[in-house]
């Protein structure tokens, strides 16, 4: 970024991306993160599946375990489904559905993986 700064102050002709432009125009360090665990990692990277149907259900209770019980830093320690209930009670106009009867449990069906 700091030679696509250095082409706009020269006014030299330079490729950029739009958004490498942007942050440079308007003087903004872009930097990148490393994604911590993908769903690739927890499953196919991991596990070897006979079936389809084994790894859909393998996919449905990482998502389920991951919406109902990982407590996540960003959402100040609470599960996106415990924000989502927040969200129910103060603003119950946003909802179709009320979240609180869609919590999985003994007595709940499996819930089908949503297509890829």
């Amino acid at each position: 970024m700091p030679l696509i700064k250095e082409a706009i102050t020269n006014g030299e002709p330079f490729r950029a991306h739009a958004f490498e432009y942007v942050c440079a125009r308007n003087d903004i360090e872009h930097r990148t993160t490393k994604a911590r665990r993908t769903i690739k990692d927890a499953t196919v990277e991991r596990f070897y599946y006979e079936s389809h149907d084994q790894l859909r259900s393998h996919l449905s209770d990482f998502v389920a375990a991951y919406n109902f019980a990982r407590r996540l830093k960003t959402l100040k320690g609470h599960t996106p489904y415990e924000l989502i209930c927040k969200a129910w009670a103060t603003q119950p106009e946003r909802f179709r559905l009320n979240p609180l009867q869609q919590m999985p449990g003994l007595n709940s069906p499996p819930r089908p993986c949503p297509p890829m």
